[in-house]
């Protein structure tokens, strides 16, 4: 034999026999049940002191919660947001601190009281059906008993429960309480009806405030619109509230290419083919203001609602529901645009009570 030959492996033992038809295959060995881990006692379970430790950090945690909740609503009623920037973003900030130690403590609290104060017992229970019966019903409102007992929600702890329900039952106010306050202090929901234009009122391009004179707007072109006022006015948070309501979109047609200028009173809203229209979409309320010259409509960016101001802003696309407001304007002696009156009907979305 050469000595590049090697004799043969022995692969007996790799070799498996394939079982004959119809012979069932199953393990050769099974794994024996290695049962439950033998319980390790928490420090809380042996040392009475560190349980009582553990009660009172857990009790600390809920009060802080409580102080949390409460603090919010002190930032909300006494540093309410002014209008500016700098306000705005002290009053998120302290309300937002007051929320966060409020849920923090919560959670916090809740997870030192499960790991170290429930129950940490094991417990074994074999499957059987889902079915039950009286007997089962028994023992399940017994283990859940015990499980009430165990987590210490019942009987003893009376401090810790009581600072827990409290932290509990005083957190929505944090939240409920910004809402509500929002609506606004007088609750006269009519308000927002009707905006600040009224008759003689000049139109004022927007942000400039300075008025606008019929003969400055060319065919085709498109003004951002508000209503005049005085300099001091439009720097408060009053004016940011109104102009957000009064805000119009205005443009000029060809005279010619308006289908229908008048109110249902037959009273002209238009002047020389000059139309204003409320920027407040319909829908949902976004800012209308792409205007497209060739077909005279506007979109809204949101939703793709589309108005023809040929044809007083009625829809011809989209999901608004009815047209844009008009603004019926004039001019005055100087040959300022200035506004006959309001809006006819409430600007904005619909909604179920709004008048159509």
């Amino acid at each position: 034999m050469s000595d590049n030959q090697n004799p043969p492996a022995d692969t007996s033992k790799d070799v498996t026999v394939a079982p004959e038809a119809g012979t069932a295959v199953g393990p050769a060995d099974r794994f024996p049940d290695p049962g439950v881990p033998e319980h390790k006692h928490r420090l809380t379970d042996t040392d009475l002191s560190a349980a009582k430790r553990a009660e009172r950090t857990v009790t600390i945690l809920f009060v802080l919660s409580i102080l949390g909740t409460i603090g919010s609503i002190v930032a909300y009623v006494m540093v309410p947001p002014d209008g500016t920037t700098a306000g705005v973003r002290l009053s998120t900030l302290l309300i937002g601190l007051g929320l966060a130690l409020s849920l923090l403590g919560i959670g916090i609290a809740g997870i030192h009281w499960a790991k170290a104060l429930m129950g940490d017992r094991e417990f074994v229970q074999e499957r059987h059906t889902l079915a039950t019966q009286g007997e089962d019903r028994e023992i399940a409102i017994r283990d859940l008993n015990e499980g009430l007992e165990d987590s210490g929600v019942v009987g003893r702890r009376g401090v810790l429960k009581g600072a827990f329900f409290g932290a509990l039952a005083l957190f929505p106010l944090a939240l409920a309480v910004p809402l509500i306050g929002s609506v606004g202090g007088d609750w006269n929901i009519s308000k927002f009806k009707h905006t600040m234009w009224k008759n003689g009122m000049r139109l004022a391009i927007d942000p400039s405030g300075r008025p606008i004179k019929a003969s400055d707007v060319t065919v085709g072109s498109v003004f951002h619109v508000v209503p005049e006022t005085t300099e001091e006015y439009r720097g408060t948070h009053d004016w940011i509230t109104e102009k957000s309501k009064a805000v119009v979109l205005m443009v000029r047609l060809n005279p010619e290419d308006l289908r229908t200028d008048q109110s249902p009173e037959g009273e002209t809203w238009s002047h020389e083919g000059i139309v204003a229209y409320s920027k407040i979409c319909t829908h949902v309320g976004c800012p209308v203001a792409l205007y497209e010259q060739q077909t005279h409509h506007l979109l809204c960016p949101c939703h793709q609602s589309t108005f023809d101001i040929a044809d007083s802003a009625k829809v011809v696309f989209g999901p608004a529901n009815r047209r844009l407001p008009q603004l019926p304007i004039t001019v005055d002696s100087d040959g300022y645009l200035i506004a006959q009156d309001d809006f006819a009907e409430p600007i904005g979305p619909s909604f179920w009570e709004r008048l159509k």
